[in-house]
């Protein structure tokens, strides 16, 4: 371990945050490194205990605590104190593809594991991750890793989110040739389009890309698999396909539909349109509403906003409506307030049920000042002006009864809305690209296979990521990735060394 008394004599201390006022004035990432000197104080508040829970990613309670990729965090934290940069590195990269991602996007199961959060506060195993990949590419220990010996195998892969570039820089590193093939004009899946540039700047992506496409890995981008390229063709010219196409089905209202034109949106089209148009810049006054105007951007400047849903999806809405000048941001969530503190029945390690107040929620409160969440509501119905536009919503309060959601009746209010935004969740992947490959699904319309196993019920085509356990986290996207990458691999050779 780093230093046995470590975790006694230093506090936890977290990369800083920039301060709303000044952060809400662009989509540039907003936390800040903290020195060096005590980033490696951070590293010897590692216990190095017996029985480390942060790289377990065992089930308690209906709930995963730890690390999925099982990073061998104790060890790459003693190296950070012992100024041993590059081995950190290459403990971190035994084990986890795309530290950068995970080091800036994850909610860090493995610290709410942490030994240290029994009865304080856990090591900041997110922030050390981020500082060991940054350090591995401003230093040079990065380099592209060409195989030396190809197998001449041939693995196409369908979508390029955490789990398709995981199976894709896993197999490629194996011998095997690769391709990707992404629907979008950029790779990255949800990384790319679905989280904001504040938490992830897409040159992050780009710089990832980049390397890979020197390893080998070929990426076609604007090609929708299942109608600009189809299955026949595909299994004809690769010995094995991956599927992992998202579960980007997107869940609904009833009663309101997600049109658009109408004033309400899926969240992540919302984000995406943001993104888009930051990524094809200038971002000013005049451009967007250029782009408003051509139907290219969805803009909240002016409007009231209310945002349904409380994930991290949700969170981002706030934020870049926040940034875009909305007059309003409200976020209606369905389920009661957690409690602040863990309650005894929610014990360590188990995964703390507790109030997060996330970056978006903090800016608003600045902004509009307060909270900008309503708990146990929804939205009863809407309604519209003359052009069929959203003007106002009815919300009403909810709650369980028989075990069913209910509204609860004289609770209704009314809210000035021009802008709905729906990040209520998804409800598996699009079915289009599973029946062009006649693989069957499952009833969460996520693709099926066997427990723990990644192969459909089509030979030579496998799946992974949220295509195959449902909206999940990047996390478990490339650790389902690398797990079906041996799989695949397996089907290739007859063996595995994965």
């Amino acid at each position: 371990m780093g230093k046995a008394t470590g975790f006694m004599e230093y506090e936890r201390k977290e990369n800083l945050r920039i301060p709303p006022k000044e952060r809400i004035n662009n989509f540039r990432e907003f936390y800040k490194d903290i020195p060096v000197e005590e980033r490696r104080r951070q590293g010897a508040r590692c216990m190095d205990c017996g029985v480390p829970f942060c790289q377990s990613a065992m089930a308690l309670d209906g709930m995963v605590t730890g690390c999925p990729l099982h990073n061998l965090i104790p060890e790459w934290n003693e190296q950070i104190y012992k100024e041993n940069d590059r081995q950190a590195f290459m403990r971190l990269n035994k084990t986890s593809n795309f530290p950068e991602f995970t080091g800036r996007v994850c909610p860090a199961l493995c610290e709410k594991a942490c030994i240290n959060g029994e009865h304080g506060n856990p090591v900041t195993i997110h922030d050390n991750e981020r500082y060991i990949i940054e350090q591995a590419y401003a230093k040079g220990y990065i380099k592209p890793v060409v195989p030396q010996v190809r197998s001449g195998k041939r693995v196409a892969v369908i979508g390029s989110g955490p789990s398709g570039l995981a199976v894709a820089d896993t197999l490629n590193h194996r011998g095997h040739n690769v391709e990707v093939y992404e629907r979008e004009d950029r790779i990255g899946g949800l990384l790319m389009y679905g989280i904001p540039n504040m938490k992830l700047d897409k040159s992050v992506i780009a710089r990832r890309q980049k390397l890979m496409e020197e390893e080998g890995v070929v990426f076609h981008t604007g090609v929708n698999v299942g109608v600009d390229v189809t299955a026949p063709d595909l299994l004809k010219k690769f010995d094995a396909v991956v599927l992992c196409c998202g579960a980007k089905n997107a869940r609904g209202l009833n009663g309101l539909e997600a049109k658009g034109d109408n004033g309400i949106w899926f969240a992540v089209d919302f984000l995406k349109s943001t993104t888009k148009a930051l990524l094809n810049g200038p971002f000013d006054e005049k451009s967007v509403e250029e782009l408003e105007k051509n139907g290219g951007f969805v803009s909240a400047k002016g409007k009231h906003v209310v945002i349904v849903g409380g994930g991290d999806t949700g969170n981002d809405c706030i934020g870049t409506c926040v940034r875009h000048g909305a007059a309003s941001v409200t976020a209606l969530e369905m389920m009661p307030q957690p409690p602040k503190e863990r309650k005894a029945s929610n014990p360590w390690p188990q995964w703390p049920k507790v109030l997060k107040t996330d970056y978006g929620h903090e800016e608003a409160a600045y902004v509009y000042g307060s909270d900008p969440r309503i708990f146990e509501t929804t939205v009863k119905e809407g309604h519209y002006d003359k052009a069929g536009h959203l003007k106002e919503i009815v919300i009403s309060k909810v709650a369980f009864k028989d075990g069913k959601l209910e509204l609860v009746e004289g609770s209704e209010q009314t809210l000035p809305c021009e802008l709905l935004l729906i990040a209520a969740g998804f409800v598996g992947c699009e079915k289009y690209v599973p029946d062009n490959f006649g693989v069957n699904l499952s009833n969460r319309n996520t693709v099926l296979t066997e427990a723990d196993h990644f192969a459909t019920s089509v030979k030579g085509v496998f799946t992974a990521g949220d295509m195959h356990r449902g909206q999940s986290l990047v996390v478990w996207g490339v650790a389902e990735g690398r797990a079906c990458a041996r799989e695949v691999d397996e089907y290739l050779m007859g063996y595995s060394n994965l």
